[in-house]
């Protein structure tokens, strides 16, 4: 609930702070005084609406799931609009966007004056006939559960089969691709690091004839080693070390000219043919090993592609058995609402005649499998399509599916706003809306503006708003002075007797 209401600087509100109480809160006050103006105000601290007031700041004590948020849990919560040149939000002093503050708020507070259908909603219908179905039938928890769990498998093989069976269509094409990739580089089949051994081959190759000839013009040292030799041991010197360098360049000369002798049974032509080949490998693939890995990939495609067949008889066996599960639970369903819609019309007409509207005409009628089930729950007011129905009895009739709801409710609804909902109705329509709200109380906060004697004799807490010297003050009232202005609601200004005696007999009623 909303515990506490502070209002500064807004229009004809100066300074406003409003301690408030469970149950059904009524605002009533002459035309003009700033009814509306506050409510508003209070809708702009939670970011709902919007205002130019210095402050607006409610404290709720809300279990919110504020930690997505950044915002600490805590026992009570300080929702705050401040506007000075912009507008900023607060939970707690700590800055939030506007949207953020408003999905925060929404799934705790309810503004009824405009004309929103999400009460209509076919998920709202079919969660109060469940709740009702609940009341003998325990397992229909169960059944939901079992239901939606085997509706979302069924969409998800489904959704699988229609992709193998797209896939399926385009696989002859795709096969054929995939072959064709695969012949395409065995055809060539590289070998890794091969492009970087015909590099090294083309090298010697083109240095061949030149390396020859000095090898040639070289080795003529080895016709004087002899005389080395002589003048080595004329010279009283050891010859072992010329002798092992000889002996090594001797090897390096030899073991060149083999590697370019060996060259004569190489084909330049192939060499430079090869490295092209592999050249456009590379640079259609990156290089050898991704080619190599395409390959690869393509391979297991076509295993795929000659597997389709297997995966997609396997899924259209899980297809079968899913769907006829999703038809049997579904099928329960609706059997279980069906038997239940009989009553559920019978208790929404009770209210609806409460409330001063027609009956209403309820019928079940079959859609396209949802999480929820096959069935759609359509509502008509007097055989009169909601969209074309009043705005008056719009609201009623929201009221009465609210009342319906409420039933069968474990715990506390969040706050209802209403403004001005027993306009325009009758001494009576105003009372049965009275009556409805007042239920409706047990389990929602609930702030309405009236100008009816009936609702605001209703309210737990009772505050006038007014006016004096164009500012506007807010007051909560005590019993004689709700008597007073409840009279003035019945008889204006010129408070007769028989209004305050009404005014006392109505609130004996309801005020203990």
């Amino acid at each position: 609930m909303i515990e506490r209401f502070y209002l500064k600087e807004y229009l004809s509100f100066k300074e406003v702070e409003l301690d408030l109480k469970s149950g059904l809160v009524v605002f009533t006050g002459p035309s003009g005084s700033g009814k509306s103006i506050l409510m508003s105000s209070i809708l702009s601290s939670f970011g709902t609406a919007s205002c130019d007031a210095s402050v607006c700041e409610s404290t709720v004590s809300w279990e919110l799931d504020a930690d997505e948020y950044g915002i600490e849990s805590d026992d009570l919560y300080i929702f705050k609009h401040i506007k000075k040149e912009k507008s900023r939000y607060f939970i707690n002093n700590q800055s939030i966007s506007k949207k953020s503050m408003t999905d925060l708020s929404s799934g705790y507070l309810r503004h009824l004056s405009l004309r929103d259908f999400s009460d209509f909603e076919n998920e709202n219908l079919l969660s109060i006939l469940d709740e009702r179905i609940k009341k003998q039938n325990q397992n229909i928890d169960k059944l939901k559960n079992d239901y939606k769990e085997a509706f979302l498998e069924y969409k998800m093989v489904k959704k699988e089969l229609l992709s193998i069976e797209d896939e399926q269509k385009r696989v002859i094409e795709l096969k054929e691709f995939a072959a064709y990739e695969i012949k395409k580089i065995e055809d060539v089949n590289p070998k890794i690091s091969e492009d970087i051994e015909l590099l090294d081959i083309k090298k010697e190759l083109s240095k061949k004839e030149k390396a020859m000839e000095a090898i040639s013009r070289a080795s003529l040292i080895f016709e004087q080693e002899h005389n080395v030799f002589s003048t080595l041991d004329l010279l009283n010197i050891d010859s072992s070390f010329f002798s092992d360098t000889m002996n090594e360049l001797r090897a390096i000369m030899e073991s060149a000219e083999e590697r370019f002798n060996a060259l004569d049974e190489v084909d330049i032509e192939e060499v430079l043919g090869r490295i092209e080949e592999l050249g456009d490998l590379k640079r259609r693939y990156g290089s050898i090993e991704d080619a190599l890995e395409y390959k690869e990939q393509k391979i297991q495609e076509l295993q795929k592609y000659e597997n389709i067949e297997i995966t997609k008889g396997n899924l259209e066996q899980r297809e079968a058995t899913l769907s006829k599960k999703v038809k049997d639970y579904a099928n329960t369903l609706t059997q279980l609402r069906h038997a239940e819609l009989k009553p559920f019309i019978a208790d929404l007409n009770r209210y609806l005649k409460e409330l001063y509207l027609r009956d209403a005409q309820v019928e079940i009628v079959q859609t396209d499998y949802g999480v929820l089930g096959k069935d759609e729950i359509v509502l008509k007011l007097n055989s009169t399509e909601l969209q074309k129905v009043s705005t008056g009895e719009f609201n009623r009739f929201r009221l009465a599916i609210l009342a319906l709801k409420s039933e069968f409710m474990s715990k506390n609804g969040g706050v209802l706003m209403l403004d001005e909902i027993d306009a325009n109705l009758s001494g009576e329509e105003s009372m049965s809306v009275a009556k409805v709200l007042k239920q409706l109380s047990k389990y929602f906060q609930i702030f309405v503006i009236s100008h009816q004697p009936q609702l605001t004799s209703m309210g737990d807490q009772h505050f006038l708003v007014y006016k004096k010297d164009d500012e506007s003050y807010v007051r909560e009232l005590d019993f004689d002075n709700r008597v007073d202005e409840i009279a003035r609601i019945i008889s204006g200004e010129s408070i007769t007797q028989e209004a305050k005696g009404f005014a006392k007999e109505l609130l004996g009623l309801h005020v203990k």
